[in-house]
């Protein structure tokens, strides 16, 4: 199965006229690289016959505009047969079966309950340090978080405002329910998606140890040349409360069974994780009024790229209050009764999502900790206690809400709780998000050792979009790591053996200038219109879009101004003075100074959007940072995307460290660049790897140019 790599060769925003459906780097900074590595990516006990080759290049898929009710799904021998089969409704469920239907691909959901499609069962908010990042990607490429928390928000707040564009990031908290049942209506009204409640148990294979389906646990067999698994907390999820556990996927959610036992008996390694989830509170018994409100922005600010889905709504409060001495003194009495720090819970939890009683072990000089009071909906009265997740016994969670402020006479509605769950290493994956063990089995979502919705959605959309173009045997697309914050995600889950639940920061993303927010549309909806994800209107949007804002940054450079309000008002932002005759261009350059001045005096422009105007403010204030950005990255591409033979014997490399062969041996990279950010293998094992490739790559054509001289030599003999 062939791959095709997108990189970011440079940032521009130059548009692409929508007639013309390819890709160039000069015009998009995107570019192919198409690389053949079927080995790699199904690697088997033993040989393939030639029929795993015989796709059906000229087969393409029709779209059915009717909806999912009137389909025949049944072929003659009355099986039911889908070009897609994703398992499990949640975040990343719900994007890879949208992407696949909408790609023309005939996609089976399967999932648990279908009133809990695209649930928040923890905090029901979206975004924040880089997760908006991923969620402005995934509306770029043409999927559906960013619309429905633009269209489900209950509050919108900009965060680290004062920093960066890098860093700067859009949280928006939401309407769970409403989130839930917009989604709901829109996986039930797109066409060629049909929905069923089952629970898989088995993952079906073909002769050449590809995937052909899935069985249910009531037996019912269901047929696919590519399946997504994204089972979520629930592949023999257990929840617990103190000392007490249940079988459980979430609270009120039955768990998965038997499938874990399948992917382990197909070879995969399994292992557990733990997450929680705080206790909710009745707003009603809540005292407000010596609590720090947190209002919204007063210019609220969008996941997606869509204008339809720019509405305002009436924004709520969230609240401000913090833990006591009180609250420490009763969480350090009684950690023995927590499933963590009394033994009976080995899996880890997230990092960088503790509970309040590892923030208290972890933190011990701090004499306090923020928490914060959040909504759940517009029409309910439960608060999400933000921060202030445990797993403390239940009668001991309602004692603990009430020593903190505001909350001394409050009602619990739900008590808090952790679950444990089973997971697969994704190392298992390559970075098309296909397992290397199986032909046509994808993994998305917790599955992979993430936690967090928007972590999720980025994974499903991927591959849903590659199990689309695998059941039509189309190259599979795979984001490097400096094209996108998806690309970086995708890059670490599948190179680092990671074993507590992965968060996306904006630290882990080495070109993060270059992959911004404002930006995620000029890297990546060139290529969700390749794939078949972006319709005429939003490519229209986009390219008239791209050329507004390419115009005003040619204004800007040529318009001059001699003195004046405007002069003086730069002057006294920047602290700098305004030569006679300078253009618009360099007084946005300097210190403090913002578009909005523009704005405010005459000189800006009115037809560009608030984001179209951030997007040139960006690019003209960071133009030097950004150049040299991706300059180092030019610099920097070719070495790390050189390929790495699939077939390589890494045990037979005694030149590098013992624990680099079994690290690459295990995770397999595709290229030097994976191989070096692969945990264990330091520079000198990259020195010495290359200078294998070198040797092996002189070695094949000394023989392939005595191959040649021995076919002259015996070409002349006999002419002779």
């Amino acid at each position: 199965m062939a791959t095709v790599a997108f990189h970011l060769s440079r940032v521009s925003r130059h548009f692409q006229q929508p007639s013309f459906p390819f890709l160039t780097p000069r015009s998009l900074g995107l570019f192919l690289s198409l690389r053949r590595h079927q080995s790699l990516l199904f690697r088997r006990k033993f040989p393939r016959s030639s029929s795993f080759f015989s796709f059906n290049y000229s087969r393409r898929f029709t779209v059915d505009a009717s909806s999912s009710q009137g389909w025949n799904n049944h072929d003659e021998t009355g099986e039911e047969v889908y070009d897609v089969i994703v398992v499990g409704g949640g975040h990343a469920g719900c994007e890879a079966a949208l992407a696949s239907a909408r790609m023309g691909a005939k996609t089976l959901l399967l999932t648990l309950n279908i009133d809990r499609i695209a649930w928040q069962p923890c905090n029901p908010a979206v975004g924040g340090p880089a997760k908006s990042q991923l969620v402005h990607e995934v509306d770029a490429l043409g999927g559906e978080i960013g619309k429905l928390a633009d269209r489900c928000y209950l509050q919108k707040r900009i965060l680290n405002i004062s920093r960066g564009p890098a860093v700067r990031a859009l949280r928006a908290q939401t309407d769970k329910r409403e989130y839930a049942m917009q989604m709901r209506n829109v996986v039930e009204s797109t066409p060629n998606l049909s929905i069923r409640e089952a629970m898989v148990t088995d993952i079906i294979l073909g002769k050449n140890d590809n995937v052909e389906g899935v069985r249910t646990f009531f037996g019912m067999n269901f047929y696919a040349s590519s399946v997504v698994l994204t089972t979520g907390t629930f592949m023999s999820g257990k929840i617990w409360v103190g000392k007490t556990s249940m079988p459980a996927g979430r609270a009120g959610e039955s768990a998965s069974h038997g499938l874990t036992e399948n992917l382990q008996r197909l070879g995969f390694e399994t292992d557990r994780l733990k997450t929680g989830t705080p206790a909710r509170v009745d707003s009603r018994t809540v005292d407000f009024s010596g609590l720090e409100p947190q209002h919204g922005d007063e210019e609220v600010s969008w996941f997606s790229f869509d204008p339809d889905y720019h509405i305002e709504r009436e924004q709520m409060y969230c609240y401000l209050t913090r833990t006591t001495k009180s609250t420490h003194l009763l969480i350090k009495d009684n950690l023995h009764e927590t499933p963590t720090y009394g033994g009976w819970v080995d899996a880890k939890g997230p990092r960088y999502c503790p509970s309040i009683e590892d923030k208290i072990v972890r933190f011990k000089d701090k004499e306090s900790h923020q928490i914060f009071l959040e909504p759940e909906g517009r029409n309910v009265p439960e608060l999400y206690v933000q921060g202030f997740s445990t797993g403390l016994p239940e009668r001991l969670q309602l004692p603990l809400l009430r020593t903190l402020p505001g909350l001394e006479n409050c009602s619990m509605l739900r008590p808090a709780y952790a679950v444990e769950y089973d997971f697969l290493p994704a190392y298992q994956c390559s970075r098309s998000l296909m397992t290397k063990k199986i032909e046509g089995l994808f993994f998305s979502g917790q599955i992979n050792g993430t936690t967090g919705y928007e972590e999720a959605a980025a994974q499903g959309i991927i591959s849903g979009i590659n199990g689309a173009r695998h059941s039509d045997g189309k190259p599979l697309i795979v984001l490097e790591r400096e094209s996108s914050y998806i690309g970086t995600l995708i890059d670490d889950l599948v190179t680092k053996d990671l074993r507590e639940p992965y968060r996306m920061l904006t630290s882990r993303s080495e070109h993060r200038l270059l992959l911004r927010s404002d930006n995620a549309d000029s890297r990546l909806t060139p290529l969700g219109r390749e794939v078949g994800l972006i319709d005429d209107r939003r490519w229209k949007l986009y390219g008239d879009k791209q050329a507004r804002i390419s115009e005003e940054k040619k204004r800007l450079k040529t318009l001059r101004i001699a003195g004046g309000p405007l002069a003086e008002e730069v002057t006294l932002l920047s602290g700098q003075p305004v030569k006679n005759s300078s253009t618009l261009e360099s007084l946005l350059k300097k210190p403090h100074v913002q578009y909005k001045v523009f704005d405010k005096h005459g000189f800006g422009n009115e037809s560009l959007s608030k984001m179209e105007k951030e997007c040139v403010e960006i690019d003209i204030k960071y133009e030097g940072f950004i150049i040299r950005q991706r300059s180092q990255l030019q610099q920097m591409v070719h070495q790390q995307h050189r390929p790495l033979p699939e077939n390589l014997d890494y045990h037979a490399m005694t030149t590098l460290s013992l624990e680099a062969r079994e690290k690459l041996d295990k995770v397999r990279p595709q290229t030097i660049g994976q191989a070096s950010r692969v945990g264990g293998v330091n520079p000198a094992d990259i020195t010495a790897l290359l200078i294998i490739l070198e040797a092996n790559r002189r070695k094949a054509h000394e023989q392939r140019r005595h191959q040649i001289l021995a076919s002259v030599i015996a070409e002349d003999t006999l002419n002779s």
